[in-house]
């Protein structure tokens, strides 16, 4: 399990990071809320434990953009006040969880691997839609404004990754490894060749377009 963890108060952190390292659980550290959306732009986490006090963009924010940006990683928020309404906000942009300060690491990795059963859970819903387009990972097709769309079985994990991530932009070699499973002889320009199979199937006469390229990075799934 890899997390994300926004904090900026470096005791709470570290207190953190230490527990987790001693449950093998790796950890990322955003210390801002911008410094957030950035990182989980760029990487895919299992989880992400947000405080709502920070500086720059507060935990609200993030959990709103995150949501915005079509992110479904289960969000675990910490706040110092124990608040009903201030609760009732998160849940209602998005967060899955919530734990007030100070609490014991136990309730913490509780209530982590509470969230990763459920991740699990959703993890083998075998329908991915986005917009009009529908990926059944059991029946191994893809349809889109309801007209099936055959696809090699790579083209198909491509668009696989691409609809679990959408919102967040994959780098190419991301999609390389984890459909080639290591990198290619042929280099990234092979996910290239494939994205552009995909954009004549998936988005050519259809509306809006789904597949985007992200400059210097790779690529994105989004909706308009």
């Amino acid at each position: 399990m890899h997390l994300l963890l926004v904090e900026d108060d470096h005791w709470v952190a570290d207190f953190i990071q230490r527990g987790l390292a001693g449950e093998q659980i790796g950890v990322d550290l955003a210390s801002d809320g911008q410094c957030a959306i950035e990182k989980s732009a760029s990487q895919t986490y299992d989880m992400i434990i947000l405080d709502v006090m920070l500086p720059v963009m507060d935990g609200f924010e993030v959990c709103c953009r995150l949501r915005k940006q079509g992110v479904q990683t289960p969000i675990l928020m910490l706040t110092a006040k124990d608040d009903v309404d201030e609760k009732v906000r998160g849940l209602e942009l998005g967060a899955d969880d919530y734990l007030t300060k100070p609490f014991e690491f136990k309730e913490l990795l509780a209530r982590i691997q509470a969230l990763g059963r459920r991740r699990r859970a959703l993890d083998l819903v075998s329908v991915i839609q986005v917009a009009d387009l529908i990926l059944d990972k059991t029946a191994r097709e893809v349809r889109r404004d309801n007209e099936l769309i055959p696809l090699t079985p790579r083209e198909f994990a491509i668009l696989e990754y691409l609809m679990e991530n959408v919102g967040r932009a994959l780098r190419r070699n991301m999609i390389e490894e984890q459909v080639f499973g290591s990198p290619n002889d042929a280099g990234t320009n092979l996910v290239d060749v494939y994205i552009r199979r995909l954009r004549q199937k998936i988005d050519q006469g259809f509306s809006p377009v789904l597949i985007h390229t992200v400059r210097g990075v790779g690529y994105m799934m989004k909706t308009p």
